[in-house]
């Protein structure tokens, strides 16, 4: 059967509520704003947890808001820039899947539909509320006829489709909600990358952090092979805030301890370590997921360099304790889990490359032996893989190859790639 999937806009497509950005707009001169900021804040909190219908809720915000259509196109210019990362870099699969993609919100189409459009989602499958307006061009109401103006609108919106297929709604509220209690949809995805609502999550089928794990669950084309939500970041001792939230809003599952805990030996994917952390080698060498670390100070004395390289985790110092790197050695981290970059590393050769469009990137990382590459070229040449570009850097221990190739290829060469002797480490990054 066809697949849909039913978007909502505030606070999942974005990572704001529009509404509550319109108000900070057109209030920014009003000697009471911050108390109409708050209330319309405790508005848009109450209809979204189901405390307060929807209509009460959206009534009173339009009341509060002040704002006319130069405001719109202030607001619209902002939200542009606030979509949701994760949706941001999926745009290949709404364009891909343009007639199933339906974003439905309890907002307005006048800021909602020039912020989609360019995300391929097309005019007519985009569902919202529209404003009603004076002969000045301010708002002074709403259509109060259609049907995602009232209280349980998408479920009524979506009965009036009458879609033939699998359903899947993604949202944050309760109103996203709504249409799985209905029995209208197939699943419930309670969206968190922007804000996670206790009262929703209790009741979904799936907590989703990012658009990329929705993707990666139900096995649909996305831009990185593994949702980083899934890699565990573990955060050690005194690190200063900057450099945890530079990981956080990369999207990484943060744990942020005084000691380096047994329970996350094994599952941990990624370690950033304060001064004076030391990591002993049997906890390195059963941290079998580790991908990277970094350290902020010397890593020489607390990290046995070589079983880090032994086992293929690339670590990134800060030696001469320079403060701008408290941001630098987190950014160099997410930047190996993101593109493979090992520049600057402490113990793996230098590699920075360009991301490459409509490509696959894999990376091998091995004993540094003879023959190793040619072992690697020719599981794609048995399989007709086309390559698109392909680098290698070496030191004295490992080899550090990444490939590009092209979109398609049979999932039997990546295990092939993993049993190729002598590899330490293969994954695919996107």
């Amino acid at each position: 059967m066809k697949n849909f999937y039913i978007i909502d806009f505030d606070s999942t497509f974005t990572q704001v509520e529009a509404l509550d950005e319109l108000v900070r707009i057109s209030l920014k001169d009003h000697p009471e704003r911050e108390r109409i900021y708050k209330e319309i804040e405790d508005l848009t909190n109450a209809a979204m947890e189901g405390r307060l219908s929807f209509r009460q809720s959206l009534s009173e915000r339009v009341k509060l808001l002040h704002a006319n259509q130069d405001h719109l196109k202030t607001l619209v210019s902002r939200l542009k820039k606030k979509v949701s990362s994760s949706f941001s870099r999926n745009r290949a699969f709404f364009k891909k899947h343009a007639d199933e993609v339906l974003i439905v919100s309890g907002g307005f189409k006048e800021f909602i539909t020039p912020v989609v459009l360019p995300y391929h989602i097309k005019q007519e499958n985009i569902y919202a509320n529209t404003f009603k307006f004076d002969e000045e061009g301010k708002i002074i109401g709403y259509d109060d006829t259609n049907p995602l103006s009232e209280e349980g609108g998408k479920v009524k919106l979506l009965r009036e489709l009458n879609l033939q297929g699998n359903i899947f709604g993604i949202g944050d509220g309760y109103s996203d909600f709504q249409l799985k209690e209905s029995g209208l949809i197939q699943k419930f995805y309670a969206y968190t990358e922007n804000i996670a609502r206790q009262s929703i999550l209790e009741k979904a089928d799936h907590i989703t952090p990012s658009f990329d794990e929705f993707l990666y669950v139900n096995n649909l084309p996305r831009a990185i092979s593994y949702p980083k939500n899934r890699i565990l970041c573990l955060i050690v001792g005194d690190v200063p805030e900057q450099a945890i939230q530079v990981l956080k809003k990369d999207g990484f599952s943060i744990r942020h301890k005084t000691s380096f805990e047994e329970k996350y030996v094994a599952d941990v994917g990624m370690l950033l370590l304060a001064d004076g952390q030391k990591l002993e080698d049997h906890q390195l060498e059963r941290a079998v997921k580790l991908k990277t670390i970094g350290y902020l100070g010397h890593s020489r004395e607390n990290i046995t360099m070589d079983i880090a390289t032994e086992m293929g985790i690339v670590v990134f110092d800060d030696p001469k304790q320079n403060p701008r790197n408290s941001q630098f050695i987190p950014k160099r981290m997410a930047d190996f889990i993101n593109k493979g970059d090992t520049y600057l590393s402490t113990n793996f050769p230098n590699l920075q490359l360009p991301k490459i469009a409509s490509a696959h990137r894999l990376i091998h990382i091995h004993s540094n032996v003879p023959g190793i590459m040619a072992q690697i070229n020719q599981v794609f040449a048995r399989h007709n893989i086309n390559i698109l570009g392909q680098f290698l850097m070496t030191n004295q221990q490992i080899g550090y190859a990444i490939t590009d190739v092209s979109a398609q290829y049979d999932k039997q060469v990546l295990k092939e790639l993993k049993q190729i002797d002598h590899t330490i480490k293969f994954r695919v990054l996107y």
